[in-house]
């Protein structure tokens, strides 16, 4: 099965200092969060990856190309016809397609764009921006069960203010940033590839918009709702938090040594 990342995003939330390239390369714990994001998946086995291109895909390219020989020790062996690298180490093994959906496209035409490589009856959909301890397996399973073309993770946020219950100018209860009641998308989908029914190619096309809303009035959007861990990349601030929790030994999504 292979999993489909969206990596076309420009990060505006971000930032642009001298360091950012764009969002999926943003670092946590010195490798890129894209990186982290495609470990998981091969904890669950699944290692063929379809990542959705768009703003400076040419540094995700890049990264990827040279990976092996920058993050590992290697040999380099130079003769007449050129050079020869070969790796120390255990690279990662890895099967990828890089398609350039557009530096505009929004999420859903860029799931559309990548339609003609996927060859089997479901993938797996998720953000380039998030990490999660989400049990895929799982997660799969709970799709199988309820036979929908699309079942979403969902989790309950935290708010980001404190909380207070008012009685005649009073407060009764104050609570700093609880859990919220409602659940909100957290990615890691997985689609029947009947989905690509419900979407256009047309850069305009927004996967969290009409696809999604006409999913739900034909009752085909089932949603596995996660209670443990799950962190988004949005903003500086979130970048500096997860790269806190790696420094401290605070791993939930890393499941490899």
């Amino acid at each position: 099965m292979k999993a489909v990342i969206l990596c076309g995003g420009k990060g505006l939330r971000m930032g642009y200092d001298s360091t950012f390239t764009c969002k999926p390369l943003v670092k946590v714990g010195g490798m890129p969060i894209l990186w982290h994001i495609m470990k998981y998946y091969k904890e669950f086995n699944i290692d063929e990856f379809v990542l959705c291109l768009g703003f400076n895909q040419e540094a995700i390219k890049d990264y990827f190309v040279n990976m092996d020989w920058r993050n590992n020790d290697f040999r380099l062996k130079t003769h007449k016809n050129g050079m020869k690298i070969s790796s120390l180490n255990s690279p990662e093994s890895w099967n990828i397609i890089f398609a350039d959906t557009g530096p505009e496209t929004m999420t859903g035409g860029r799931i559309k764009r990548i339609q003609k490589y996927i060859d089997e009856d479901e993938f797996m959909l998720t953000y380039g921006d998030g990490v999660s301890d989400v049990d895929i397996d799982a997660l799969y399973e709970f799709h199988k069960q309820k036979g929908r073309i699309a079942t979403v993770t969902a989790i309950r946020p935290r708010s980001g203010y404190g909380v207070m219950e008012v009685e005649e100018g009073v407060v009764t209860k104050f609570e700093e940033k609880p859990i919220m009641d409602r659940w909100i998308n957290a990615g890691f989908f997985v689609l029947n590839k009947r989905v690509f029914d419900y979407l256009s190619d047309d850069e305009q096309c927004v996967w969290e918009e009409e696809p999604l809303r006409q999913l739900v009035l034909g009752r085909e959007l089932a949603v596995y709702q996660h209670d443990g861990f799950w962190q988004p990349l949005d903003t500086v601030k979130d970048v500096q938090l997860i790269n806190e929790m790696w420094k401290n030994n605070k791993r939930p999504w890393a499941n490899w040594e």
